[in-house]
């Protein structure tokens, strides 16, 4: 039975999907992968995923493309002379499930006439948006699940990051008709154990890691 892999994208940039990620990749043991790295100053989402999961290098895949310019990867890329061709990035085999991290949010160009959520409709893998508790989310999140609805891209969820907001939340989940798969909230102390622990507590019910009887891991059904 092939691994699980799931795609974790957000409504924006900064909205927290890296630390969902590292979160992710600590409750199901498994790889990571970042196809497109734009901005190489300081840790990369790698790193950083690597370090809040405790994963080896061994469970770190080796980006696609490595920009220096934090922006856009058409934008990043472009100022390297460098194209990028999104019908070549292919998600690494491994026999662990895989979480798979895009850049920004869900319409963010890879090309002048491209973007990630083309790339998510190609691949049909179950998507994670995740998305801010805090004021403005609920319309970039609505947006967002029309945009990869759209491209008839399959959604496992809303994965919140912040402070609780029930109304917002129960908004979203009604309007978007979209499952609420939890809430991470804002850690002061941002750690490998307090991530491990604030995650199981958040996400536990929904991501059911109790292997079955074929060594397979179970997760939220579309």
């Amino acid at each position: 039975m092939t691994p699980p892999r799931i795609v974790v994208t957000g409504t924006d940039t900064g909205v927290g999907k890296t630390v969902f990620s590292a979160g992710l990749v600590g409750l199901l043991a498994a790889d990571y992968w970042k196809p497109v790295q734009a901005g190489l100053d300081g840790e990369t989402d790698g790193d950083v995923v690597a370090r809040l999961a405790e994963a080896g290098a061994d469970r770190i895949h080796a980006e696609a493309f490595r920009l220096q310019l934090p922006a856009s990867p058409h934008h990043a890329a472009a100022s390297e002379g460098i194209s990028i061709v999104p019908a070549a990035l292919r998600p690494p085999a491994t026999p662990r499930p895989l979480v798979i991290e895009g850049a920004g949010g869900v319409l963010v160009p890879l090309t002048p006439t491209e973007t990630f959520a083309d790339v998510f409709a190609r691949w049909r893998l179950p998507v994670v948006l995740c998305a801010r508790t805090s004021l403005g989310t609920i319309n970039h999140t609505l947006l967002s699940l029309e945009a990869l609805r759209h491209r008839a891209v399959p959604l496992l969820g809303v994965a919140f990051v912040g402070e609780a907001e029930p109304e917002t939340e129960q908004a979203i989940a009604g309007i978007g008709c979209v499952r609420i798969l939890g809430r991470l909230p804002r850690l002061p102390q941002l750690s490998a154990e307090s991530l491990r622990r604030s995650f199981r507590q958040g996400f536990g019910a929904s991501f059911d890691v109790a292997p079955g009887g074929d060594g397979s891991v179970m997760f939220p059904q579309l």
